[in-house]
């Protein structure tokens, strides 16, 4: 699962309730020809979504790690499911899977960084203070002598009309940037933050680490190290440093020789250390960079480190099905249901059992994208548009299926009206309402409110968007491409229980579950939740597949430009 949404589970800030997306809304989607209500779809059926589940989850699974037998047995599970359904192969080689390659990187140290400058050198401590690695799929990857530049945030998004660079070009040098996104004072009170302005307090893409690093790479940075502070990253130092182990990467064509060669992250006192060694306040410089008016500050002062990585390469697969559309100037235009079916194996024992089985994480997710499939098999009309439903991997180790098939996609990602995505169901019984996670990117809200009206329910935003967990799985990958996509989580408001029901239940799987051996179907489970949920998203896809238009992203979103670019201006349904 990309994201539990938990203190216990992610040591995050305690729970601040916040609009999930505080930019300007989407239009409205624009009315569509009558479609079949809800009620008279087909029947998600609870007993085969825990049929299902059980399944994925046994031990005979064996945790289903990539690269291991227990993707072998997963991915013939899947494909004789979608056979059984009467689905078309979703690859065009007319099989039911696509190839992943995947590569893991351990790095090690092999010489400090080590940071010159104003007659001073100093040297910072591995793993304590500077957690770094390189993407590159190669040996070694170093710098040498490179001039370190404090870049703010490290931002350029149009929309906001905000650029850290200005014109500076940053090719071969170091970069120094800071975590999140900015969060910039409204001008009528310094208390409150600009909600105009990269969300306010919701984190947007630009807040990602992960983004971060790939801005430094456009830019032709050498590297690129975050300075970690634990509010606004949402964790503690900590767990950067668990990312010292192998890392699972897909094997691009330069071998990612185009990222930096050296990628990480500081300690908040080793920065501060950094910025007093080079005659700085790094208070001031991130008062500075909470401005328009920010200009990257260099910082007089070279950089220079070794990074040894050890190489793994392997293979893995995303699963995919096909239910081709009714229309045929339509068919060639999809929407996907996508989850993904990888957990963690089999690993250290917790109380004597080994199988990470990941029944909720994410056997539950395969196993409702399989029984939505059977569902638009019987529904009727069909639908216009053709429906894809993937399967990915390795999710658990960077989202990487879902970002291989958005950079290698059997079908045009132009011709991708929408993805839906299932990390994770209610097993807790039925909700009044339903978490969004970024209501409001897009009219695909739009979709989703309409039919939870017709079952009497409501739409929440996510209580902590500012922890960024739209960008956390595997709908991400889509969207960063242009394709609007839909992420839910599971409503808090339980029929018949008290108001503390849903914490109380989220926090006992978090600290008992979560990515962990016990991580099994309980016999507590109540899925009439679940099949709710379940039938909300198959109407979302099934009106979007028959809409006459488009679902777009809403105006101010961050990846809305890639849409237009993707389309064209011209082009745009």
């Amino acid at each position: 699962m990309g994201a539990m949404r938990s203190a216990a589970a992610l040591l995050l800030l305690p729970l601040a309730l916040a609009a999930a997306c505080s930019r300007e809304p989407a239009p409205k989607a624009p009315a569509q020809a009558a479609h079949v209500p809800l009620a008279e779809l087909p029947a998600v059926e609870a007993a085969r979504l825990l049929e299902q589940t059980r399944a994925l989850s046994s031990d005979e699974f064996q945790g289903r790690k990539p690269g291991t037998e227990g993707e072998t047995r997963t991915v013939a599970y899947l494909e004789a499911q979608f056979k059984a359904l009467g689905l078309q192969p979703g690859n065009t080689d007319g099989t039911y899977v696509q190839d992943v390659r995947l590569v893991g990187l351990t790095p090690s140290q092999q010489r400090p960084l080590t940071v010159t400058g104003a007659g001073k050198t100093t040297t910072f401590a591995w793993r304590d203070e500077v957690v770094a690695w390189s993407k590159h799929v190669a040996d070694q990857a170093s710098l040498e002598n490179s001039e370190m530049v404090f870049v703010g945030y490290g931002v350029t998004a149009p929309e906001f009309d905000w650029n850290d660079f200005k014109d500076l070009d940053v090719k071969g040098k170091t970069l120094v940037v800071l975590v999140n996104d900015p969060q910039v004072p409204s001008a009528s009170d310094a208390s409150v933050l600009d909600e105009k302005v990269f969300g306010g307090r919701a984190m947007t893409y630009y807040g990602r680490w992960t983004y971060k690093y790939e801005e430094a790479a456009r830019r032709g940075a050498a590297g690129v190290l975050i300075v970690h502070e634990t509010g606004p990253a949402g964790y503690p130092f900590s767990v950067v440093q668990g990312n010292l182990g192998e890392r699972l990467d897909l094997v691009t064509e330069d071998k990612n020789m185009g990222r930096a060669s050296v990628e990480g992250w500081l300690s908040l006192d080793a920065a501060r250390k950094l910025m007093t060694m080079a005659g700085q306040d790094l208070d001031a410089l991130k008062a500075q960079a909470l401005t328009r008016d920010f200009t990257p500050v260099p910082l007089g002062v070279t950089a220079s480190m070794a990074i040894s990585t050890k190489i793994r390469t392997m293979g893995s697969k995303n699963v995919l099905a096909k239910l081709e559309g009714s229309d045929p100037a339509l068919k060639d235009e999809y929407v996907v249901y996508t989850a993904h079916w990888d957990h963690f194996g089999v690993g250290e024992p917790v109380d004597g059992d080994t199988i990470y089985n990941g029944a909720l994480d994410n056997a539950s997710g395969s196993a409702m994208v399989l029984e939505i499939a059977r569902a638009f098999t019987q529904v009727t009309p069909k639908p216009k548009r053709s429906m894809l439903f993937l399967m990915v991997t390795a999710e658990e180790q960077g989202l990487l299926g879902s970002a291989s098939y958005a950079e290698y996609p059997i079908y045009p990602l132009a011709k991708t009206v929408a993805v839906v995505n299932i990390d994770g169901i209610n097993q807790w019984g039925r909700t009044k309402d339903l978490t969004v996670v970024g209501l409001g990117a897009s009219q695909l809200d739009d979709y989703l409110r309409e039919a939870a009206t017709e079952q009497g329910r409501t739409l929440r935003p996510d209580p902590e968007s500012e922890k960024g967990y739209y960008y956390r799985s595997d709908h991400f990958n889509f969207a960063k491409k242009g394709v609007p996509a839909l992420y839910t989580d599971t409503g808090i408001e339980y029929v018949g229980k008290d108001a503390t029901y849903g914490t109380q239940k989220r926090d006992e799987y978090t600290s008992r579950d979560y990515h962990s051996p016990s991580d099994e179907v309980k016999d507590d489970w109540d899925l009439t939740g679940a099949v709710e949920d379940a039938r909300l998203l198959m109407a979302v896809g099934y009106r979007v597949a028959n809409a006459a238009t488009w679902p777009e992203w809403a105006p101010g979103n961050e990846f809305r430009a890639a849409r237009e670019q993707m389309l064209g201006r011209s082009a745009r349904p």
